[in-house]
């Protein structure tokens, strides 16, 4: 774990006064703290700052969480209804070890009736001082995860031990060929329902507001300069976009100037190329994330996908998704249209879900073409499913380009001519 940590902690009435003698003691070992309340002894409901706590862990704002309350059962039930979050009640230092080390907990409840200060202090220690780095570890914590998202899938029925063995390191079997080389033909005879349920029913309108925080406001051409960046950000703030993406050098420069902005910050990564091993992107993607990105994109090896390399492949999406799993990043995977059959758009889409990806992106923009809302359409019906985000980037200029994509099933919108987009969405309006 990283050290200094931003840490979020909260309590209830029965909890304030321990959570006020740990706040000092967390700053002392050099960590920064958000406290969200409770600030007196006066009555509140624990379940409100459960969730205030979770919320910062669930948007990225913190590290990891601290409730207290009187038993710490309570907060712990109220923090797990938060996406994103693992909560765990821990009474001693073994616990608190266990359920950093095999469940990947991001929060840690406390009962101030079951413990005493050095007993919560030495219980914090393990807590912050404790990663998951096992691969078996981290992978049950996928499937943790993949219950939130109901993506998880026990077809062997209850007591089944397929699913425990169906990890990272399994190749595609046969069997998933078949199912890829199926789900192919049934998508592009159009025997599958299109993305977004019944025609007709996209937005025709889309306000200004609203498109910002769907909008990746974005310099990636390499002769892109220190003003270049700092102007991107200036607009991003101005504007509230969602993001802004730039290439993994300007990180660093780009978290500085969006402190305390609801801005993020998205690199890419094996840009624009892929042509890496999946070893190099993953550093990248890594060091990004140290430095303050809170999204990656990155490129696939287009190469490996037209040779019919999937095992490659998958390893290539899968480094860089765990990398931003283990850093709390959301992931993007770039397949490059442009020079793929739809069959391997389809095949890279499917490949994407099982690496457990967060979003498929249509191109880099510096390839032979950028989105087309079939492509997008294309896209949106494959990932239906596991419910990925579909990202439209390149060629999107106007914003009746931004309309398209989004009709045809876009979730996000990478492009430079952002601030273009929204005036002309204000007008409009």
């Amino acid at each position: 774990m990283k050290s200094p940590l931003h840490i979020a902690i909260g309590s209830d009435h029965g909890g304030f006064d321990l959570k006020q003698r740990l706040i000092p003691y967390l700053q002392s070992l050099g960590h920064r703290v958000s406290d969200c309340g409770t600030d007196s002894k006066d009555a509140v409901d624990y379940p409100v700052i459960a969730n205030s706590v979770a919320t910062k862990i669930s948007e990225g704002k913190c590290d990891l969480g601290i409730i207290v309350d009187g038993a710490g059962i309570g907060s712990a039930m109220a923090a797990n209804k938060v996406a994103g979050v693992r909560a765990a009640a821990c009474y001693n230092e073994a616990l608190a070890r266990n359920s950093r080390e095999h469940n990947g907990a991001n929060v840690l409840t406390l009962g101030s009736g079951q413990t005493t200060l050095s007993g919560a202090q030495t219980i914090i220690s393990t807590f912050l001082g404790t990663d998951c780095t096992e691969a078996r570890h981290k992978r049950r914590v996928d499937l943790i995860m993949d219950i939130e998202g109901n993506r998880l899938q026990n077809s062997s029925g209850p007591g089944s031990q397929n699913a425990s063995r169906k990890g990272p390191d399994v190749d595609l079997s046969p069997q998933d060929i078949e199912r890829i080389a199926n789900r192919v033909k049934d998508l592009l005879s159009g025997s599958l329902p299109a993305a977004g349920g019944a025609a007709g029913s996209a937005p025709t309108h889309v306000d200004a507001v609203s498109l910002a925080q769907m909008i990746d406001h974005t310099v990636l051409k390499p002769e892109a300069s220190r003003s270049d960046v700092e102007k991107l950000c200036k607009e991003a703030i101005e504007h509230n976009f969602f993001s802004v993406c730039v290439n993994s050098t300007w990180v660093p420069l780009a978290r500085d100037l969006l402190r305390n902005s609801p801005v993020k910050v998205c690199a890419v990564v094996g840009f624009p190329l892929g042509a890496m091993p999946p070893q190099i992107k993953a550093l990248e993607a890594r060091k990004a994330i140290r430095e303050g990105a809170k999204e990656i994109d990155m490129v696939i090896n287009v190469g490996a996908l037209k040779s019919g390399d999937t095992k490659l492949v998958l390893e290539d999406i899968r480094a860089v998704v765990e990398a931003c799993k283990d850093g709390r990043a959301l992931s993007k995977v770039i397949l490059e249209n442009s020079l793929l059959t739809d069959a391997e758009k389809v095949l890279a889409c499917e490949l994407s879900m099982q690496a457990r990806a967060d979003y498929v992106k249509t191109s880099t923009g510096f390839s032979t073409g950028g989105a087309t809302a079939e492509d997008i359409a294309l896209m949106a019906r494959t990932v239906a499913p596991k419910k990925l985000g579909v990202k439209a980037s390149g060629g999107v200029r106007t914003y009746d380009d931004a309309m398209k994509m989004i009709a045809a099933g876009a979730t996000r919108i990478g492009a430079s001519s952002s601030v273009k987009i929204v005036e002309e969405a204000r007008s409009r309006s």
